[in-house]
């Protein structure tokens, strides 16, 4: 075998080396079984909780290999999670038998309190664990128990460059890395599976969506709500009229779960090892290190994250554009308990205004964060008024028409008429504790390993989307300012001000270390 001059296999030898596994039992390696020279070669870029929980399904596929991952972290364990030692039993898991004690060494150091509300375990992320766990994966299947075939980097631009023949890249840094680093892929024609948000800035969703389309390379969101049972289930009551004609929305989240409605802190703070800081804040303004920022609290900072509107509605304003056809909206405003220079606000009401199209009449989508609710409808279960309730898992989606309303969860799921009536009934709900397969995913394998039928969650798709959340996170930063939307001409027409956050500029990138 042909070794990197840091003992990792290179990518020349892969082929053959891989080849070696169809001398091992099917049972060995799971099944389906997929040939090698059949599987889809994949890097993973930014190892954080959301990167290692979809690297580890992706693992898991038996039509994809993990030959590379990438982050600017080489190891910490300060990583929020969503249970106790959640990411490292994610990863024994994946494992199985024999190795309920693996990567001991990797065991969350306790707990932090990151609002007075939320309180969340600590885990390890990184490239080091996440190399380690690809290669103890490998080996658990290979028969030998042994295997070296994963490269880890530090830059993304480094991975691109030497892992020439690599198939596909999943990105999953924060919001602010989506865009230059899916459109590098992109351009080599790798096919590109990206955390949401779509992108950091409407600009980007515009680029990302053009260049998909210019490379014919596969790309998605793992956003499974234009796939879901749900989705097709409300959208056919609505065209069978329901509740009538459609011209209300009320979709709210309990986020943040981070601080947001903060100042910059004032003392700079020392970079901690193994972090690439400059790296890290990439195409965002320079400024010093400081604990405020990383990791999982970026999202409330306008120039790392899109606060709670990019985290969550990234999600269900997939569904509902996908229900009720919608296009951009024209205008878009919010109110909000406070302004803040740099933070999104801690709690915030944004309304988007959706023009008519076709017999679609004109749609008012309001959207609520930070603990605030629309008002409750009179009439409901006793099982649907929870969603009204204060609470972490209270969140949910209100349409309202001329005959009546239909009422979900977040996502769309378990939904439910009303007035109520036997023609339409919910889906049965599933077994508790039973996780949903990604379907997003699912289609974006099998497109980009040559399938016909282009994702849902796609570039194309989703940017029309990211654009409608987006002018949302812009109208947070401007409580009171009403924003009116030319979409044609990707322009804000009544503010110079608010238009420069449309498209703004990005810093220069850092030189590639040692380039």
């Amino acid at each position: 075998m042909y070794l990197s001059g840091d003992g990792q296999l290179s990518r020349r030898a892969f082929a053959g080396a891989v080849a070696s596994f169809t001398i091992v039992p099917r049972h060995v390696l799971g099944a389906p079984f997929v040939p090698p020279s059949d599987r889809l070669t994949l890097a993973s870029v930014g190892l954080g909780r959301q990167g290692q929980a979809v690297t580890v399904e992706l693992l898991a596929r038996p039509d994809v290999q993990v030959v590379a991952v990438c982050d600017c972290n080489r190891f910490s364990k300060d990583y929020a999670e969503y249970g106790e030692n959640d990411l490292l039993q994610s990863a024994r898991r994946l494992l199985g038998a024999g190795y309920e004690s693996w990567g001991e060494d990797l065991a969350s150091p306790g707990f932090a309190q990151l609002t007075h509300e939320f309180r969340t375990s600590l885990g390890m992320g990184g490239r080091e664990p996440a190399k380690r766990l690809v290669e103890a994966y490998y080996g658990s299947r290979n028969g030998s128990g042994s295997y070296k075939g994963c490269a880890a980097y530090n830059d993304y631009r480094e991975l691109l460059e030497k892992e020439k023949d690599v198939d596909a890249v999943y990105v999953a840094t924060p919001d602010h890395w989506h865009a230059p680093i899916s459109l590098a892929a992109m351009e080599r024609r790798k096919h590109v599976l990206c955390q949401k948000p779509m992108t950091h800035t409407i600009g980007d969703a515009r680029r990302m969506a053009q260049v998909a389309r210019d490379m014919k390379v596969a790309t998605s969101l793992p956003v499974n709500n234009p796939s879901s049972e749900s989705t097709r289930l409300i959208a056919d009551w609505i065209a069978d009229g329901a509740i009538g004609h459609v011209r209300e929305v009320h979709n709210w989240s309990s986020r943040p779960f981070w601080p947001q409605g903060i100042d910059r802190p004032a003392e700079a703070q020392p970079v901690p090892q193994g972090l690439d800081w400059n790296l890290w804040l990439g195409p965002a303004p320079e400024r010093p290190f400081n604990h405020a920022y990383l990791p999982f609290v970026w999202r409330g900072w306008h120039d790392f994250g899109c606060g709670s509107f990019g985290d969550m509605g990234c999600y269900s304003f997939a569904g509902v554009f996908k229900i009720l056809g919608l296009t951009p909206p024209v205008g878009v405003e919010a109110c909000s308990s406070e302004s803040w220079a740099e933070t999104f606000p801690k709690a915030s009401i944004v309304h988007l205004d959706y023009p008519a199209v076709g017999d679609r009449p004109a749609v008012r989508m309001s959207w609520y964060d930070g603990g605030l609710r629309p008002k409750r409808p009179a009439g409901l279960r006793a099982e649907d008024r929870h969603y009204f309730q204060a609470g972490e898992d209270n969140e949910g989606i209100l349409y309202v028409g001329d005959k009546g309303i239909i009422l979900a969860g977040f996502n769309g799921n378990n939904p439910r008429v009303y007035p109520e009536a036997k023609k339409y009934q919910p889906l049965a709900r599933p077994p508790r504790g039973e996780r949903p397969r990604n379907v997003a995913i699912d289609q974006w394998v099998a497109a980009a390993r040559g399938g016909s039928q282009a994702p849902l969650a796609n570039f194309e798709i989703q940017s029309p989307v990211t654009e409608a959340f987006l002018l949302g996170c812009i109208a947070q930063r401007f409580p009171g300012e009403r924003i009116e939307w030319d979409t044609a001409g990707m322009r804000i027409t009544n503010s110079e001000k608010l238009n420069g956050y449309v498209d703004p500029p990005a810093r220069a990138l850092p030189p590639v270390a040692g380039g």
